[in-house]
């Protein structure tokens, strides 16, 4: 079920034609049953999925493959939990997931540089939705990456669902385990993924990095009040997050971007993360954002920071 042949030929005559030789040898790594224990359950669960046809599928207001859902689809595709980003719309079956990232699209979705047959990096996707919907916006091929294989199991599980040649893929690598790609890519996404990183620097040198001149950055990530030059460091988590280094101001922000050679940097939208968009659900039943919030204070994390806000920014280079 997990198989990346139908790739290989979409790659050709792109700026990444050269991932072809690479892509067998990383994807096997990364995928290797020795560093995931349940990797062949995950795996077992995709060869049990029913072969359904879609009446129609829509990538352009959601992923939506329309139909009717089987007795036992639902049991299967639960056994891929914790479901984070979505939502999908499968047969029927409404899965409902931690993150409504449909909201996260429409955001964004009116201010970026039309996708019509750009080449696009979606950076820390998932399960793929956003991926997903790039292609349903017409992009010419657009990649997912994310070095976690249940992820990537469930994007295989949704492609399978749909039945569809959409040029949409997810990888199982991070960021540094690409091929070594300069002035590549049309789009690139980043959403999520900064304040995760020991150096953002490092992290925004290697976006720029890797898209074409005036090719256009989707940065969204966390940002907090202050002046210029401010940037909160947790100490310690940061609503439960361990991995949290850096969460900066927007003109911080901003700052960081041009000194890297952004150029027309403009913020599009910023949004508190609120309980309706992130939650637990039945997909994913763990601690989520009403957990990581001060119960007597809603404006501050449980450590006593200030609750999450997001900012989306499009950059060019």
């Amino acid at each position: 079920m997990i198989d990346y042949t139908a790739l290989y030929p979409q790659l050709e005559n792109t700026p990444i034609q050269h991932w072809a030789k690479a892509l067998p040898d990383l994807i096997n790594w990364n995928l290797r049953p020795e560093r995931y224990a349940h990797i062949s359950d995950w795996k077992a669960v995709l060869n049990q999925l029913p072969h359904l046809k879609p009446d129609r599928i829509d990538l352009a207001s959601g992923v939506i493959a329309h139909g009717h859902a089987p007795n036992g689809l639902k049991e299967h595709l639960m056994q891929l939990r914790p479901w984070r980003k979505g939502p999908f719309h499968l047969h029927g079956l409404h899965l409902d997931t931690e993150w409504r990232s449909d909201w996260k699209w429409d955001r964004l979705a009116p201010h970026i540089k039309p996708l019509t047959d750009r080449l696009v990096l979606d950076i820390g996707c998932g399960s793929g939705y956003h991926t997903w919907r790039i292609a349903g916006a017409g992009a010419k091929l657009a990649i997912g990456i994310d070095p976690q294989p249940l992820f990537v199991c469930q994007y295989f599980a949704v492609k399978h669902l749909l039945q569809t040649h959409a040029p949409a893929w997810v990888l199982p690598m991070a960021l540094e385990d690409i091929p070594p790609s300069t002035d590549t890519f049309d789009t690139l996404f980043s959403m999520g993924i900064l304040y995760h990183r020991k150096s953002p620097f490092d992290h925004l040198q290697h976006l720029h990095t890797l898209l074409q001149p005036g090719g256009e950055l989707v940065l969204e990530t966390l940002i907090t009040e202050g002046p210029l030059g401010y940037a909160l460091v947790p100490d310690g988590r940061y609503a439960k997050m361990r991995n949290v280094w850096f969460i900066p101001s927007l003109s911080t922000l901003e700052q960081w971007l041009q000194r890297i050679g952004f150029k027309q940097i403009r913020t599009v939208d910023i949004t508190p993360t609120s309980p309706q968009e992130q939650r637990s659900t039945e997909w994913m039943t763990f601690e989520s954002l009403p957990d990581f919030l001060d119960p007597t204070d809603p404006k501050k994390t449980i450590e006593g920071y200030p609750a999450p806000l997001r900012a989306t920014l499009l950059a060019e280079k």
